[in-house]
């Protein structure tokens, strides 16, 4: 929670110097009126002491206060709406390394097939692009809320050469941002990028296309794919075949996701890649903005000042 006026926090301070002016008023009443009674006779008079109950009416008020105070510094709270609109770019990892069958039944199958089913988790306003990265980014599909254009986008993709990451990323939030809504506003734009780490190639460096993502309030968050037993067969001019290694390389995805404000997850197989992009399309189909909350706490304020008020004329036929 943050406050528009947060000096008149400072208020605050004099609640803890009511209630000790309280505790001595209290304590000196009954110093006074002990001279002009006789303990053993007050039974006869008193039928029933309020006891602690007394004190009630006082701290509800105290806490009313408090909340008249806080209400004064203008206070603001994150509060997590569903959005109506919002574009989300599909940036899809199609290099060789991306043939490995350590995912079954392949990286990129089992990516694409994980793909197609969080199209199902986003809101059906929601527009959707696809951008295919190897030794350069493509588009392969502008934002739409087309599902059917983007499944057969997705399903499209075939492996190359190289991985562009940077320059995915980049072109991903600039297509991103293109998109207009109903009212011709920017809508929230977010990056949802799927690769095994890899960076070889490309215009555009990881590191500037984050910084540049991040200018233009893109959060990427990104998907490792694979295992450390990953590896691709490439053929040999005489019939020979190169089995390669293909470790995924998850820091540099991780470094563009902090970068840019969104989060990085691991998917070392394809039921974990499902889950992680259903979580996301769950994750995204929401967004968090800032509130101001002073009407909450003069509200409660108030209500508070009317239940200390008839608290105290209901058992005392006073006001604290």
């Amino acid at each position: 929670m943050s406050f528009q006026w947060p000096l008149a926090l400072l208020a605050l301070a004099v609640l803890p110097v009511a209630a000790l002016l309280y505790v001595r008023r209290d304590r000196r009443r009954a110093e006074r009126a002990s001279p002009f009674t006789t303990p053993a006779l007050l039974p006869n008079l008193v039928t029933h002491s309020p006891g602690r109950r007394r004190h009630v009416p006082f701290v509800v008020l105290l806490v009313a206060l408090a909340a008249l105070v806080v209400g004064a510094a203008r206070p603001h709270a994150a509060v997590t709406t569903r959005s109506e609109e919002a574009t989300v770019i599909l940036a899809v990892d199609v290099s060789r390394s991306m043939a490995a069958m350590d995912v079954r039944p392949t990286r990129l199958a089992a990516a694409r097939a994980a793909a197609i089913a969080f199209l199902d988790k986003v809101p059906e306003r929601y527009r959707v692009g696809v951008v295919g990265f190897a030794s350069r980014a493509t588009p392969a599909l502008p934002p739409t809320a087309d599902r059917s254009l983007a499944r057969t986008a997705l399903r499209s993709l075939r492996p190359g050469l190289g991985t562009a990451l940077g320059d995915a990323v980049d072109l991903s939030a600039r297509l991103g941002r293109r998109a207009r809504s109903r009212d011709g506003k920017v809508p929230p734009t977010a990056v949802l990028l799927i690769s095994d780490g890899a960076n070889e190639g490309g215009r555009v460096s990881p590191g500037a296309a984050a910084r540049r993502a991040r200018r233009l309030h893109v959060p990427v968050y990104t998907v490792v794919v694979g295992t450390p037993n990953g590896e691709v067969r490439r053929p040999l001019p005489g019939g020979a075949t190169e089995i390669v290694r293909v470790p995924p390389r998850p820091a540099t995805l991780r470094t563009v996701a902090r970068m840019t404000g969104g989060r990085s997850f691991t998917a070392p197989n394809d039921a974990r890649l499902r889950e992680v992009y259903e979580g996301l399309g769950s994750r995204l189909a929401h967004r968090t903005t800032k509130r101001e909350v002073t009407d909450v706490f003069a509200a409660g304020s108030g209500a508070l000042l009317l239940v200390a008020g008839s608290l105290s004329t209901l058992w005392f036929r006073r006001l604290p």
